[in-house]
């Protein structure tokens, strides 16, 4: 059974005039009299059984009921408005405001943006660094390329890339210091760009484990961390997609083969109605497009890298107590 609304007009008056706490600059806004206002209102209150407004004077002051009804319609009309926005708002011209992890934009996507600013010379960008989930929703923001599991709910996602793993050191570093083995990373400081999960999987693949005892320094993100590799404080996690820049031009190097997987993804995320609009769109196309042409471009392997096998888990033999 479809839901019984009250009619438009009626919302419309009361919005208006609650928002202005007056019936002649709400008749101003709506360009119809003061009694056509006073008449939409009373027609709503007799729709809904209840009073909407205290009149005192000239001015009006809206009811308990009449405020508990002002932010479900509030938020009705700016819907509506902000629909009709994107739908006459050109494909190739105009705002776009993206969210992306630090680490990424700072790394990997302002490299690139001179591509997409030559093909949309007409899109003028706000680039925001952040990977808070709440930015998915924020009304100000129109589309976001984040780390994460995929768990956002409500909301239009698509897995963006993968990535993998492994030690990163500046040469200068790896000069005045080598690494010739993973039991040579403990004359090193740690660089931890999270809580220290991602070293710990890549130490246990490793058979390194006891390293983690080590000098270590929690920098807070990926970035953070990066650039402290890159200026030679450090060994810090590199991954696939951020630190590839850094070792093509000989900023960074990998002195492992070893690689583990990230626990999550990077995702381009957006609100669902964001996802019809023409420039968030054109966004995406070009984000996906990038990132095949440089897995396309992807760098061969480093020649000179250490090669690591990755430990094998244990096996458990059933009806045992011994583990092999």
């Amino acid at each position: 059974m479809a839901k019984r609304l009250p009619p438009l007009n009626p919302l419309r008056a009361f919005e208006a005039t609650a928002r202005h706490a007056s019936l002649t600059k709400a008749a101003t806004e709506l360009n119809v009299t003061h009694g056509a206002i006073s008449h939409q209102i009373k027609a709503l209150e007799q729709s809904l059984g209840v009073k909407l407004f205290e009149r005192t004077g000239q001015r009006v002051k809206l009811t308990p009921h009449g405020a508990e009804l002002l932010p479900a319609v509030s938020s009705a009309f700016d819907g509506i408005a902000a629909a009709t926005q994107r739908m006459t708002r050109p494909a190739s011209a105009g705002t776009l405001s993206v969210s992306c992890v630090p680490a990424l934009l700072l790394l990997w996507m302002t490299p690139r943006l001179g591509s997409f600013m030559a093909q949309y010379p007409d899109i003028r960008l706000t680039l925001i660094p952040s990977n808070d989930p709440r930015d998915i929703r924020a009304p100000q923001i129109d589309v976001c390329v984040h780390y994460g599991d995929g768990s956002w709910s409500d909301c239009w996602m698509r897995k963006w890339s993968g990535l993998e793993l492994f030690p990163v050191v500046s040469p200068t570093l790896i000069n005045n210091r080598p690494i010739r083995t993973v039991r040579d990373l403990a004359d090193h400081v740690f660089l931890h760009g999270d809580d220290g999960r991602e070293w710990h999987t890549w130490l246990a693949a490793a058979d390194g484990l006891d390293l983690e005892r080590g000098r270590r320094h929690h920098l807070g993100d990926a970035r953070t961390a990066t650039e402290a590799a890159v200026h030679g404080h450090g060994v810090a996690l590199g991954d696939s997609v951020t630190a590839s820049t850094l070792l093509a031009r000989g900023l960074l190097v990998a002195p492992f083969s070893l690689s583990v997987p990230a626990v999550d993804d990077f995702y381009v995320v957006c609100r669902n109605e964001m996802r019809s609009a023409p420039i968030v769109q054109l966004f995406i196309d070009w984000l996906f497009a990038e990132k095949e042409q440089a897995d396309g471009r992807a760098d061969a392997p480093v020649a000179g890298r250490i090669g690591i096998r990755r430990k094998r888990p244990a096996l458990r033999v059933i009806g045992a107590k011994s583990v092999s």
